[in-house]
């Protein structure tokens, strides 16, 4: 009996260490991650799409086309598609001829000074499109800069003017063609020179080798470019808002945004409707431009050819200056003209060094509360956004790249959407989850800054992931093998190992997010409250309320803050050459 006993209570113990043994193991707990992982997925990065998705097909009655059929019927949505396709088809072609003849003089030729003029062409993306666009209208403006220079020779004589269909085609060509310079450089680069050798060896000069040659083999890197200017025209918000609004001109971002700020009966089902709509055109963009990028990945085993193919001689001083000129004329000079402006006591007021005054920074910084709790916000976000998304873009990446599968590849489809698709649709989705994320439940989010941060994260999060990804490939995994059989544990092996190798790609990643999110327009506009502007926000405030001084003045401070930003990233990768890491 004795006997028995004991052998019933050896069963329990070992059937209690069993189930013990079976939820502490490690695939317990990966499963349950991997489920958590699933979920955080679909309600963050999909279920903000699905919601936006059902609304735009919701009526009182159910299910309904109503609200497109609506839409198809208004003149203004016509008027506003004709204007989004003509400003964004002609903004991409000024891209592409710019960024085109950027590329072949840095690839081709024997300019001088490139590091320094690769810098000043990455100027005009790196600044916000709303500081650009600012700058160009003072600059251009009827107490402009140019307008001073051209009333030397004509007392009546007007510049143009940049509220415009015209203006806002060119601030956002020049905005975006170094998109286009950056996918075309290295292609050209790869091109074998043998073939351009032969080519003039059959009697062709230069003009037909370009054409038969060089642009053929060059195309899918234009054409990725091309198509990346095309999806950040048609998301851009701050140029067509600064520009078109005050002469009534609308593309689809701006309209969406007016929908919703005009709090009709319908005004959510409208601004869904018309998201949808760029959401697809979006979303069509990107596969084209995928499709690009793949073809022109096909010869990233060619290495880079960086000798000059050709010798400018005797032109090598006047195009080098033509092209300095022509680059500091687009950048540099607006940019002092805003800041100028930005010193006057009035708008109405001529520039002169007596008239010039700091009364408009002590405004911003000292004598408006408003105005510093946007800075602070804007930094206070940047800053929670850049350690969120550092943390779990990192983790995440390390997975992506070491368990590589179909399921964390699927992941990182989805948290890319809110990036792919056009701010102000995100927004908008995010507005209609953060309401009411379960029927019946409202956490009380939307309408704070913490919609904002977790608008943020999830917008800004792929950049994290994406330079990650970067950094985890170009370490081995040996070392990481290495480093466990001498026993190292998990946190050794991040400490010691991991994290000095991949700090600097990761910081860079970073501080990308950290600028992003820190210059960003187009999501807060929609999700900001009072208490919860941001310094983007706070610009548009005033440039709509005829504030230019104000907002020239906080433009300039944005300009100071990317320019400490710039030079952090430059001094990263410095030190991050001298360590023997590529990024």
């Amino acid at each position: 009996m004795l006997d028995r006993n004991t052998a019933k209570a050896e069963q329990k113990r070992n059937e209690r260490a069993a189930r013990s043994s079976l939820f502490s193991s490690p695939s317990v707990y990966k499963k349950t991650g991997t489920a958590i992982g699933i979920l955080l997925t679909l309600f963050f990065f999909i279920l903000p799409i699905i919601q936006l998705l059902l609304l735009s097909f919701r009526g009182e009655e159910g299910f309904t086309l109503g609200i497109y059929s609506e839409l198809f019927r208004q003149d203004r949505f016509w008027n506003t598609l004709k204007s989004t396709f003509v400003i964004v088809l002609g903004s991409t072609v000024l891209s592409l001829v710019m960024g085109l003849c950027a590329a072949w003089f840095m690839a081709y030729t024997d300019i001088k000074h490139k590091r320094l003029l690769h810098l000043l062409i990455l100027l005009s993306f790196v600044l916000p499109s709303y500081v650009l666009t600012l700058s160009w209208s003072s600059f251009m403006g009827s107490q402009g800069l140019m307008a001073s220079f051209l009333q030397l020779f004509n007392p009546d004589a007007k510049p143009w003017s940049m509220y415009s269909t015209g203006g806002i085609i060119f601030v956002m060509g020049i905005h975006h063609f170094p998109l286009v310079y950056m996918f075309t450089t290295g292609v050209l680069k790869k091109i074998p020179r043998d073939l351009e050798w032969a080519a003039k060896a059959g009697g062709a000069g230069r003009v037909k080798t370009f054409v038969k040659i060089t642009l053929p083999l060059a195309l899918p890197g234009i054409t990725a470019g091309g198509l990346l200017v095309f999806l950040a025209s048609l998301d851009n918000f701050g140029i067509p808002a600064f520009l078109g609004s005050p002469v009534n001109i609308s593309v689809l971002s701006t309209l969406i945004y007016e929908e919703i700020i005009g709090f009709g009966p319908s005004a959510f089902a409208r601004g869904a409707s018309l998201s949808v709509i760029l959401g697809l055109v979006a979303i069509a963009g990107t596969w084209l431009q995928w499709l690009s990028v793949r073809k022109s990945k096909t010869s990233d085993t060619i290495m880079m050819d960086e000798e000059p193919r050709y010798f400018l001689g005797k032109h090598r001083a006047w195009i080098s200056s033509l092209i300095w000129i022509g680059l500091i004329g687009i950048t540099i000079v607006p940019l002092f003209s805003m800041v100028s402006l930005s010193l006057r006591s009035s708008y109405g007021g001529g520039f002169s060094l007596q008239g010039l005054t700091l009364d408009n920074y002590k405004y911003i910084l000292f004598e408006n509360s408003k105005i510093w709790q946007a800075i602070t916000n804007s930094l206070m976000l940047s800053l929670f956004t850049l350690l969120a998304c550092l943390i779990i873009g990192t983790l995440f990446a390390y997975v992506r790249v070491r368990k590589p599968s179909r399921l964390n590849k699927a992941a990182e489809l989805a948290i890319s959407i809110p990036y792919t698709l056009p701010g102000i649709v995100f927004a908008l989705s995010m507005i209609l989850v953060w309401m009411e994320p379960i029927p019946g439940w409202n956490p009380g989010i939307y309408g704070t800054v913490t919609i904002l941060f977790i608008a943020y994260i999830c917008r800004f999060l792929i950049l994290q992931i994406r330079a990650g990804v970067t950094a985890f490939m170009q370490i081995d995994a040996s070392m990481e093998e290495a480093a466990r059989v001498s026993g190292a544990g998990m946190f050794t092996k991040w400490r010691t190992i991991l994290l000095p190798l991949l700090l600097p790609g990761l910081l860079s990643g970073a501080l990308l997010v950290f600028l992003t999110a820190l210059t960003e327009l187009t999501v807060s506009a929609l999700l900001y409250s009072s208490g919860s502007q941001t310094i983007g926000v706070t610009i548009f405030s005033f440039e709509q309320a005829g504030d230019t001084l104000y907002s020239t003045a906080l433009s300039s401070l944005i300009v100071f803050l990317i320019i400490i930003g710039a030079g952090l990233l430059q001094l990263i990768q410095y030190l991050s050459r001298r360590k023997g890491v590529r990024l």
